[in-house]
């Protein structure tokens, strides 16, 4: 046994597998565990994104913090050697569980980069499982992941540069997801028989939105000939003694702007939800180009997992939003969107949230012919 085996998790009655908490069931080097936020004020002001991921079989921690706001893109990012996996802290980042499930404290310290926050977070809906995402690409199994989803609202205080909010409730909202298994994470593996093959091809799309008294989810992951190995639509009722309403199979229309791969609109159509048809009208607000210096993979520096040394780094990044779109628009592209749809009891419905796209490779339906296309 190795004397860095035992850790404080040891103590709890937690373990899924003969091994100590420190080492995953699986010795798989892509095995990850990650929190993911956002925080938003309802309106075009300001969009910030922050993270944290242990990845035990890699030895890593590290997180980051995102902020657009006024047309920069402000970013903290940090990463140390893993130690004890209750210490959910990295850099200025930390983490507190005040009431599992309920509410969580999120504190980034003031930083070099411009950016700080001391924010609450407490769930107005129940947490909710999400469908588990398995890709095997030419014989290896490249997703095996789960993951489940949450709106809620924000309160406490945001810092941008020499801007200092405090976050209302009342409006700053988000959605958080947690998420563990495998994808691809740390250092680029040699791609050997996947050489030329997106892990996970076609168009992406998910969209958490709060309605107040309930929330929508919808997910699609769809491959360019239209096959869909993930989706998602459901509502799910703030009040948790009430259950979730199965919407079917979504349907999507997207406008695109010319010479982008960025949404302009959408409209996600739920045909077959439960009370009738809902068509969930949506337009971006404010974008964070998420992918770009977070380490979602576009960096060859920094990607979630990486070993950057012995000892702790934090780096802290400015862009100018417009100058990065046009790299970052190949990645996850993140928004805060306003949606709308017709409620026919109740009348229209206006609801913010996630507006999430990303469109890897070719996708005809839309117009991309190749991996470097846009849209004409």
């Amino acid at each position: 046994m190795s004397p860095e085996s035992i850790s404080s998790w040891d103590d709890y009655p937690v373990h899924q597998a003969p091994e100590y908490i420190r080492h995953p069931a699986t010795s798989d080097r892509n095995f990850y565990d990650r929190y993911y936020f956002n925080l938003h004020s309802s309106s075009p002001d300001f969009f910030a994104i922050f993270g944290l991921g242990v990845y035990p079989n890699l030895g890593v921690i590290d997180g980051f913090m995102a902020v657009t706001a006024d047309g920069t893109q402000r970013i903290m990012r940090a990463s140390r050697p893993l130690t004890d996996r209750s210490e959910i802290t990295v850099g200025p980042l930390r983490i507190t569980i005040i009431d599992p499930l309920r509410r969580l404290r999120v504190v980034v310290d003031p930083n070099e980069s411009g950016v700080a926050l001391d924010a609450t977070w407490t769930g107005s809906m129940p947490a909710f499982e999400e469908p588990r995402q398995y890709l095997r690409s030419r014989g290896a199994v490249v997703f095996d992941t789960q993951r489940f989803a949450q709106l809620g609202r924000w309160h406490g205080y945001l810092t941008m540069g020499d801007r200092e909010v405090e976050l209302d409730p009342s409006v700053c909202g988000g959605s958080r997801d947690r998420s563990w298994g495998i994808r691809p994470v740390g250092e680029p593996q040699p791609d050997g028989i996947r050489e030329g093959v997106s892990v996970m091809a076609g168009m992406w799309n998910y969209m958490p939105v709060d309605f107040g008294d309930h929330s929508i989810i919808y997910m699609c992951h769809e491959e360019a000939d239209g096959n869909r190995p993930l989706e998602e639509a459901v509502r799910v009722w703030s009040d948790p003694d009430r259950p979730a309403d199965w919407l079917g199979r979504p349907e999507w229309h997207h406008e695109m702007i010319p010479g982008t791969r960025l949404l302009s609109s959408s409209l996600i159509k739920f045909p077959d939800a439960p009370d009738g048809p809902i068509e969930l009208r949506a337009e971006p607000l404010i974008t964070n180009f998420v992918s770009l210096g977070t380490g979602y993979g576009m960096d060859a520096d920094w990607r979630h997992g990486m070993w950057q040394g012995e000892q702790e780094v934090v780096q802290c990044l400015s862009y100018d939003v417009d100058e990065i779109m046009p790299l970052a628009q190949y990645g996850v592209v993140d928004s805060v969107g306003r949606f709308v749809y017709d409620d026919p009891k109740s009348g229209p419905r206006i609801g913010h949230g996630l507006y999430e796209h990303g469109f890897f490779g070719p996708f005809p339906k839309l117009g991309l012919r190749d991996r470097g296309d846009v849209h004409p």
